[in-house]
């Protein structure tokens, strides 16, 4: 997993439940030029899984903001997502979450990026992907431990400070707190005011 950060994001195309219910062609390709966070989840309709989908639905128009995509991943087909997003809430499912669900029932674009488990279902990987398509943030949980969808916001607004500014982030930064000049000096004066 740690492989993939700085490289390229490994491309790949396959069908998709689309925010408007249709079935597309997703190619990672054609998303160049914008921020793209990735996540893997293990399969529909189970348990932790929905609440970290609609975590991520809730704070959507957030990452579009800051001119991020944002696109699940599960080794379910493209018919298994539209059945779970047409499924109540309340009832199990997911709703019409608003960003694409895609469909990797090879199992190839899990194995792609290294959260393949058993050969059988994704961990709960996370890829934070930069405009010109490299991974910048990565992150996997196992399969009961759900992911902060506050963190993967603060991991894009530090990145795209970072290239903003050129300063480097701190432990806990936080979009309009002070970064750090990438220096020894910036870092001893950073952490002579910070360290109290």
């Amino acid at each position: 997993m740690s492989g993939l950060v700085t490289k390229q994001a490994p491309d790949f195309t396959a069908q998709a439940v689309m925010p408007n219910n249709t079935f597309a062609e997703l190619t990672l390709e054609s998303y160049r030029g914008k921020y793209v966070l990735l996540f893997f989840y293990p399969l529909d309709f189970t348990f932790v899984c929905p609440s970290e989908i609609i975590a991520f639905d809730k704070k959507l128009d957030q990452f579009k903001e800051k001119g991020c995509e944002v696109i699940g991943v599960s080794v379910d087909s493209h018919f298994t997502h539209l059945a779970w997003k047409n499924t109540p809430v309340e009832k199990g499912g997911i709703g019409n979450v608003q960003y694409p669900l895609v469909a990797d029932l090879s199992k190839n674009i899990a194995r792609s990026y290294e959260v393949l488990l058993n050969d059988a279902i994704a961990l709960r990987g996370l890829f934070l992907i930069d405009d010109k398509g490299v991974v910048r943030h990565a992150l996997i949980n196992d399969l009961p431990l759900g992911r902060s969808v506050d963190e993967a916001l603060r991991m894009l607004d530090a990145l795209r400070f970072h290239e903003k500014h050129g300063d480097v982030c701190p432990a806990n930064w936080r979009d309009g707190e002070e970064a750090m000049k990438p220096s020894a000096e910036g870092v001893a004066s950073y952490l002579a005011k910070h360290s109290k």
